[in-house]
């Protein structure tokens, strides 16, 4: 609580304030809000501590889902990988491996994103470019090659074709010997995302749920340890969306999943711990470490007083954090080892579980190994060198932080109201509402940019004219489309065809009758049926999707 002395100390230093000179900058945050210059205990004196704060590891988790924080247990350090030939992308996740990594995370590139194999028209000239070629499950095979999947944990960034390509790892597992209850991981497998902001979608929203309630449901029964969605905010914020847009948006989506299961007759405390989130690290510090603290309250007071869940691991907002890829600039790009760092360390005071950092050079093509290394590095330097894991969020009770972390529920909860009143997040989407809001925010950091109210380092402020590049870039062969165009040849003519037909047709089938769609594909995948034809036969169904133009 204030007290009189303090409220006059305050006024009197608020005229101080008035009559001080500023740079003349826009003091706001990378979203457009407003930041005072000051904020001290009546900025938070309505916040209640115990319910609104609390302790580490205890409702509403703003501090944090575990007791004693990073003393327990370091973050993941998860490394995004994938490019070129599965083979490539093996001899990669080894080297991470190899220097400390402690989880793989696969890229895939654009023709397995949308369904396409390799062979296919649509798939010419961008096989392995952006991430690695995966058509059937001989490349599966080859990707994780001695690469124990007992003993690993994997996410795979796959959404739209997510459930044949889990089939494929399925697969490897069982040819390894490995008991699907004994696998660890995360599918990204977060399909609304996709016709909010990241546009990689095949089939309607409608039917796409229906594919994730049936992987979510399937991975309950049989993949226990195994988060068949990861909801993701990172590529919605990469569209340029506002902090607390990505906040709503995400958490809007994941609960858009939880509702879609409980209708399907499931309860919620059997799937909900194994639903993760995955948000995007900007470059306003705070207003960034604010939205994960607020994330995780919002999350734990929907889940325990909407949801109705009991156990307290569903309440718990567990989530993967990415360094701002939009953020990284082709001029000057060392300068991104450091924005990558602050980005990495606010994801770090907010408490992530998991974190990947993304290299120097991912603006000019995919990583080269050095730039991973350094990536990496800056990672274990956090945790080791900073000592910022001593304590659990040090940054708690900060008069700022509170301050923000409240405003940033409060914004979010208005956008809950405004998607409910449309219907939900499908109708939202189907009326464009999501894609017009981002576009707006987007426009409007873009125009604070070109009038120089916000810098960027190297971009409209401290520019190097004729400034070269001077750090090794990785290419990729046209001879990676010319291989796996001949692997999936040689697949075809040595495959059992009659049960690949049986397989193509017991999909179809599945699609539909409404049975779940997993064990289908799991049996196709064992029969080498190939990711395009896996796709192809529920295009039949289902049909494809074609967004509506809102300008």
């Amino acid at each position: 609580m204030t007290d009189k002395s303090y409220s006059e100390k305050r006024k009197a230093f608020e005229e101080k304030l008035k009559a001080a000179k500023t740079t003349g900058m826009k003091f706001t945050t990378v979203s457009g809000e407003k930041i005072e210059p000051f904020y001290g205990p009546d900025d938070i004196e309505n916040i209640n501590y115990l319910s609104e704060i609390g302790f580490p590891g205890e409702y509403p988790y703003t501090r944090g889902v575990h007791t004693n924080g990073y003393r327990g247990r370091i973050w993941t350090m998860r490394q995004f990988a994938g490019f070129g030939t599965p083979e490539d992308t093996n001899q990669r996740f080894h080297y991470l491996l190899n220097h400390g990594q402690t989880g793989l995370s696969v890229a895939f590139d654009l023709p397995t994103l949308m369904g396409w194999d390799a062979d296919s028209p649509l798939s010419e000239g961008e096989v392995g470019i952006c991430g690695v070629a995966i058509s059937s499950l001989k490349d599966m095979e080859v990707l994780f090659d001695k690469i124990p999947l007992g003993k690993v944990s994997t996410s795979m960034t796959i959404n739209s074709p997510a459930a044949m390509i889990f089939a494929y790892y399925l697969a490897v597992a069982e040819k390894q010997g490995v008991a699907f209850k004994d696998l660890r991981g995360t599918l990204q497998n977060d399909i609304l995302k996709e016709y909010i902001a990241q546009k990689e979608y095949i089939y309607p929203p409608r039917p796409s749920m229906r594919i994730i309630t049936d992987m979510i449901e399937y991975c309950t029964n049989e993949v226990p340890q195994w988060n068949p969605v990861s909801v993701s905010g990172y590529h919605i914020r990469e569209a340029g969306s506002t902090a607390v847009q990505e906040l709503a948006y995400t958490l809007a989506d994941g609960f858009a999943y939880i509702e879609a299961c409980i209708e399907r007759g499931m309860d919620v405390d059997s799937f909900a711990p194994r639903i993760s989130y995955f948000f995007n690290s900007h470059l306003d510090f705070f207003e960034e470490i604010a939205k994960f603290r607020a994330a995780r309250k919002i999350f734990a007071k929907r889940m325990k007083e909407k949801y109705g869940a009991k156990n307290p691991r569903s309440w718990w907002l567990r989530f993967h954090t990415q360094t701002a890829g939009c953020t990284l600039t082709a001029q000057q790009p060392e300068n991104n080892i450091v924005r990558t760092a602050f980005q990495a360390l606010a994801g770090v005071l907010g408490g992530t579980q998991s974190l990947h950092t993304n290299s120097m050079d991912e603006t000019l093509a995919l990583p080269s190994e050095k730039a991973v290394k350094i990536a990496l590095r800056t990672q274990q330097l956090i945790a080791y060198e900073t000592g910022v894991i001593n304590t659990v969020d040090p940054l708690g009770g900060s008069y700022f932080v509170e301050a923000l972390t409240e405003k940033m529920e409060k914004g979010a909860n208005e956008i809950f109201d405004q998607i409910d009143s449309m219907g939900g997040v499908i109708p939202a989407i189907e009326t464009g509402y999501f894609q017009k809001e981002i576009a707006d925010a987007a426009y409007r950091y873009q125009r604070e940019v070109e009038k120089k109210e916000k810098f960027i380092v190297g971009v409209n402020e401290f520019v190097e004219e004729n400034n070269k590049v001077e750090i090794p870039i990785l290419t990729i062969s046209p001879e990676v489309e010319i291989a796996q165009k001949k692997r999936l040849a040689e697949i075809k003519q040595s495959r059992n065809n009659e049960m690949v037909e049986e397989c193509k047709n017991e999909i179809k089938q599945a699609g539909e009758n409404g049975n779940n769609l997993m064990p289908v594909f799991v049996k196709a995948a064992r029969n080498y049926v190939t990711l395009g034809e896996m796709v192809g036969e529920l295009k039949e169904v289902f049909g494809t999707y074609e967004e509506i133009a809102v300008f």
